[in-house]
């Protein structure tokens, strides 16, 4: 009898494991976008060993090389080496998006759920807030910001900050005035519940699931917006390596292709992942399309 029990809990963690390989092997945009996204993790956590020259030193003599054994994706305007800025990159442009659509994320969760949940002047109020802020285009307000707090990574950040939660704000709002009619709502109101505890316990867990695909898909879409702003002269220092910055320069020698072909096939790639993962990500919580 002991042995049996004791291969439950293993046999359990076989059948979540073929169920996650299940998934996986049904949703190839996922296995694509999931394997890019590690390759990427793997380059910002590595990027030290990995790179072959010092990001920030500079050798006209060899300025806009093309790729060779030496530079393997070849030298900026300033004889810099590109591989290495753009793995460098990688540490930059990653953990800025995700740090905005997770501020953002939770920021505008918390307002929509208020909102929602005690409606009347506070949901009027909260939602009129959201409404000025979603008035502006995305990136015009970004840049706004921006220009008036100073170019600047963490200036960049709290600008996207600013204009990313009100989606989630409106969302969740949404999803909290559908689920607060739930019959399981009104047993927990019958049984005496704090309005407070059903509202983070029993309504907000019940909308998370499209949260995560909004959030999934935002990233990319954040990550884009942070390098637009860098290419425009509005993010990071110009010795950075960040890879909107590195595409804004190579523009100048267009003609020097690698100069910015793989900072902005970086951003892509990048983009694409966390499409990919969106995208099956809401295939999975949707049970009308799974």
């Amino acid at each position: 009898m002991s042995s049996i029990i004791s291969l439950t809990p293993a046999s359990a963690r076989r059948k979540r494991a073929r169920r996650i390989v299940s998934i996986f092997l049904k949703n190839p945009l996922l296995l694509v976008g999931s394997l890019v996204l590690l390759v990427w993790l793997l380059v910002l956590f590595l990027a030290p060993n990995l790179a072959t020259h010092d990001i920030l030193q500079q050798n006209v003599s060899v300025r806009l090389q093309p790729p060779s054994g030496e530079h393997l994706w070849g030298t900026d305007e300033l004889g810099r080496d590109i591989y290495s800025r753009v793995l460098y990159g990688a540490r930059i442009t990653l953990p800025a998006g995700i740090i905005v659509i997770v501020i953002g994320s939770i920021i505008g969760t918390v307002i929509g759920a208020v909102a929602g949940f005690y409606g009347g002047l506070l949901d009027e109020l909260l939602m009129r807030l959201t409404e000025l802020f979603m008035a502006f285009p995305t990136i015009i307000l970004a840049m706004a910001i921006t220009a008036a707090l100073g170019p600047d990574i963490r200036n960049a950040i709290i600008a996207l900050v600013v204009v990313w939660w009100p989606s989630y704000a409106r969302l969740v709002r949404g999803l909290v005035l559908k689920v607060k009619r739930a019959e399981y709502v009104e047993a927990a109101q019958c049984l005496g519940a704090r309005r407070s505890y059903i509202l983070w316990r029993t309504v907000l867990p019940n909308c998370l699931g499209p949260t995560i695909v909004l959030t999934t898909l935002d990233i990319g879409s954040a990550i884009l917006t942070f390098a637009g702003l860098s290419f425009l002269g509005l993010g990071p220092e110009p010795t950075s390596p960040e890879w909107g910055r590195m595409v804004a320069v190579g523009i100048d020698y267009f003609d020097q292709w690698w100069t910015w072909l793989f900072a902005g096939a970086a951003t892509a790639s990048v983009v694409l992942a966390f499409n990919f993962i969106g995208d099956s990500l809401r295939d999975l919580f949707n049970p009308e399309l799974r």
